[in-house]
């Protein structure tokens, strides 16, 4: 059952001068996981005539924590003081943007740049600061007392003077009274405000591991934005530099604790500074010798085409234990790679799940020990002809990867294909269905297109060469043309032999079933971990 925290959530109602103090003061700050002031000018408008109609407008949350997080010094276009880290802090976990607005227009001085607003008292609307007007009232005059008598005394001059004086009375009486109901949570742990943060958050923007991480280890001397960097520096080069910081944080805690899950991530903020310098090394060049063995022996060129966030962490793990892998160990690194990639082992994976695969792969590659149950089968061929190809499928992945091991050669002209700038990216344009799409909805229009085994790699240029062609014409005719280069060609793309099979007369449903029984020959051939 999870915790109730109810008994440390306080409820308050500050009027809006209190929380503006609160800010000036560094009692409030926004924690770097939040989202940039994002509303626009007309939003903040309507937040304002909200208040001077006395309308509620949301609460704010706040965590009230002795823990110090990175915080952000600027509320919106404003720099705010620097403070002690002795007292306690409250981070906005809801209504930043509202609060920037309450700041920007009645806290700031009227020096300060950032949104300004004033009161039209003739019209009765709030607009954008701008040329003075005697009727026109600057709302960053409110706290000014001086100031604000003598504004309105100023209007003692205007044909609607008492009027006008009279709107303004029932404005400052408005705002100075208004309050805001603040909920405020107490005593809670990073873990606990996690999960609450990212439910209540108003944008939908969803509070990674990484950025609470960010937030809870940053210090004068250490960021782990340029920890992370230096990692993903190191990976540019080899097509890896996007590296997500979540992965990277993951590749830390299986290295530290053989453990994926969310708790063991979060206790990497307990490291200290040297402790961290080592373990970030420590991933730097683990996640070095995982990319260099995902693109020597498994054509994986970028992270687009890595089936699982789990390959690479899990592989970064296999390095942290172990600087170099004999023959043996690389053959079960393929055996795992290839049976968890073709059954789709990782998918929806829990990180418990995750975790106890970092011990059967501790057993099995490090230790050599046979595992008690295998890391997956590859599909049959009835399970392949009716699988579907998807660019975000990790099963289309794998399965373009075992065709770049062919070294495949287009099915138009015999060019070897350049697999490499084929998977840097998931280009569409390298990828084509051997019976186009529209000419089987001419003539098969209820046979799927989209089969796996209807799918081969070939160029850009050449696919748009073949377009809708018939295969029973485009196929025969490469044949008869390349007499003795056509069995390679055809073989290097896993299709049925052109000598043994007449492609004038062989139907969809027929090639479907013969080569299904070919690519999944190869993927058993793979998983036993044989070279390719």
């Amino acid at each position: 059952m999870k915790p109730n925290i109810s008994s440390r959530l306080e409820p308050s109602t500050p009027l809006l001068r209190d929380l503006i103090t609160a800010v000036k003061r560094g009692e409030t700050k926004i924690p770097k996981f939040q989202r940039r002031f994002v509303w626009s000018d007309e939003q903040a408008l309507n937040l304002l005539d909200s208040i001077a109609s006395n309308y509620p407008v949301g609460s704010l949350l706040l965590w009230r924590t002795q823990t110090k997080l990175a915080a952000e010094r600027g509320l919106g276009d404003f720099l705010l003081p620097r403070t002690d880290d002795l007292s306690p802090t409250d981070y906005v976990l809801d209504g930043q943007q509202r609060l920037t607005v309450i700041y920007s227009c009645l806290g700031a001085v009227e020096s300060d740049p950032g949104f300004q607003v004033v009161y039209d008292l003739s019209s009765e609307r709030f607009i954008q600061r701008g040329d003075h007007r005697q009727d026109r009232f600057p709302l960053r005059i409110l706290y000014d007392t001086t100031k604000l008598l003598n504004f309105r005394g100023s209007l003692n001059g205007h044909p609607q003077a008492v009027e006008l004086q009279s709107r303004l009375d029932q404005l400052i009486g408005v705002l100075t009274n208004y309050r805001i109901p603040v909920v405020t949570l107490k005593e809670l742990t990073v873990e606990e405000v996690c999960p609450i943060f990212e439910r209540i958050n108003s944008s939908g923007t969803r509070l990674s591991t990484y950025d609470l991480m960010v937030a809870a280890t940053w210090s004068d001397e250490f960021d782990l934005n340029d920890e992370t960097a230096k990692i993903s520096s190191g990976l540019a080069p080899k097509g890896f530099g996007d590296i997500d910081g979540d992965t990277i944080l993951k590749c830390m805690a299986a290295i530290l604790h053989k453990s994926m899950k969310r708790e063991q991530v979060l206790a990497l903020r307990k490291l200290t500074r040297a402790e961290m310098d080592d373990l970030v090394e420590k991933v730097k060049d683990a996640l070095l010798k995982a990319v260099d063995l995902l693109s020597t022996e498994f054509k994986v060129y970028s992270w687009d085409f890595v089936p699982y966030e789990a390959v690479a962490v899990i592989l970064t793990y296999v390095f942290a234990k172990r600087q170099r892998l004999d023959s043996d160990q690389i053959r079960r690194v393929r055996q795992w790679f290839w049976r968890s990639g073709f059954s789709q082992r990782y998918r929806g994976a829990s990180d418990t799940f995750l975790s106890r695969d970092l011990e059967a792969i501790d057993s099995f590659i490090i230790n050599r020990q046979e595992p008690v149950n295998p890391f997956g089968e590859p599909p049959l061929p009835d399970q392949l002809s009716k699988s579907i190809f998807r660019s975000n499928s990790s099963g289309s992945r794998a399965f373009v990867l075992l065709l770049a091991l062919q070294s495949p050669r287009n099915l138009t002209n015999g060019a070897y294909i350049d697999i490499t700038e084929a998977l840097s990216i998931f280009n569409k344009k390298e990828f084509h269905h051997i019976y186009p799409k529209a000419h089987l909805g001419r003539t098969r229009p209820n046979d799927e297109a989209n089969s796996l085994v209807n799918i081969c790699m070939l160029s850009a240029a050449e696919n748009r060469f073949v377009s809708d062609s018939d295969p029973s014409d485009y196929l025969p005719q490469f044949i008869s043309q390349h007499p003795t280069d056509a069995v390679a060609v055809f073989a290097s793309n896993l299709l049925p032999s052109p000598m043994e099979h007449d492609y004038s007369k062989l139907s969809y449903a027929e090639f479907l079933q013969l080569r299904a029984e070919i690519i999944s020959a190869r993927m058993r051939h793979l998983c036993e971990g044989h070279n390719p």
